[in-house]
């Protein structure tokens, strides 16, 4: 058999683990055997293949991976319920103190009451959601 065919068993040996483990430096090493099969169909000696498996898989692992793991620790907070309407803005519908009051959040009427207990705002006031408390929006 060719060197290349050799080459292509060896990625797909490597393809398996990557497939099973979820580990992507398999699949990095499985690139770099598809470029040594690309340089032993070109004509490219036995050295020439390995030098090119060893510098294409070294160059992905040491590139690639760092990017990778930085895109996993990296993810954005989904927030979902009431955890996302927490800081964002309502309309005043019905006076609102310390006492209660009604608003507009996210297209609901929820009740509400003032995060400071000196606080009055009308109705049409613009106001920020600082917590969901039970039932109830907390705002200022």
């Amino acid at each position: 058999m060719d060197a290349w065919v050799w080459w292509l068993i060896a990625a797909v040996g490597l393809g398996i683990p990557l497939v099973l483990t979820a580990l992507p430096e398999f699949g990095m090493l499985a690139v770099g055997a598809i470029a040594g099969a690309v340089v032993a169909g070109l004509g490219g000696g036995a050295v020439a293949q390995v030098a090119v498996f060893a510098v294409v898989s070294t160059a992905l692992i040491l590139v690639v991976r760092p990017i990778a793991r930085r895109m996993q620790t990296q993810r954005p907070e989904l927030r979902s319920g009431v955890d996302a309407l927490t800081g964002r803005q309502a309309t005043v519908l019905e006076k609102v103190d310390a006492n209660g009051g009604r608003i507009k959040l996210a297209g609901e009427v929820w009740s509400a009451r003032a995060l400071d207990t000196g606080a009055t705002y009308e109705p049409g006031t613009q106001v920020d959601v600082v917590e969901i408390d039970g039932a109830t929006a907390v705002v200022m």
